[in-house]
């Protein structure tokens, strides 16, 4: 059984993307979330998969999950259109370039939570900011990223960008 989890947020001011997701096998508690998250929707929270074409969904099997209510009709075609887009060429890419071993692509599933802002406009940013945020999320999932080290070291100095002044 397998289970990786990666994080990356890109981007700034509304189409910022930030991305939290699961990568793990189909038998596994991943694979339980995949199978949750496509068979259990509800207003405001439609679960979609990744697809780079209707008919060509990717591989690993993706599902994404909205990490906000989606509150109109805008903010779905954003999540059905930019982000879905980006997010499946993201997955695709990482196994073409090794990230995710291809020979594992059909054993796993992964799990994407995505966010889209109320107020985002700018449908190529929301697609270039989901699709680096993506890509770097599978790539700290699949190597381990941050290790503890790596996060002890940081935990005096790392600056959260949505912290507050306090």
């Amino acid at each position: 059984m397998k289970f990786y989890i990666g994080e990356a947020l890109v981007g700034d001011g509304n189409e910022v993307a930030h991305i939290d997701l699961m990568i793990g096998s189909k038998d596994g508690p991943v694979g339980t979330a995949f199978a949750n998250a496509l068979s259990t929707q509800s207003e405001g929270h439609t679960n979609l998969l990744a697809v780079l074409a209707p008919n060509v969904a990717v591989k690993p099997s993706t599902v994404m999950i909205t990490k906000v209510t989606l509150k109109g009709f805008k903010q779905v075609v954003q999540m059905f259109g930019p982000a879905q887009a980006a997010v499946a060429k993201a997955v695709a890419d990482s196994v073409a370039e090794g990230v995710i071993p291809a020979d594992q692509a059909e054993d796993l599933v992964c799990v994407c939570g995505v966010f889209i802002h109320p107020e985002a406009d700018d449908d190529e940013k929301i697609y270039n900011y989901n699709y680096e945020a993506v890509k770097q999320s599978l790539a700290n999932a699949m190597g381990g990223k941050p290790s503890a080290q790596e996060m002890i070291a940081q935990k005096d100095s790392a600056a959260h960008p949505f912290k507050g002044n306090f």
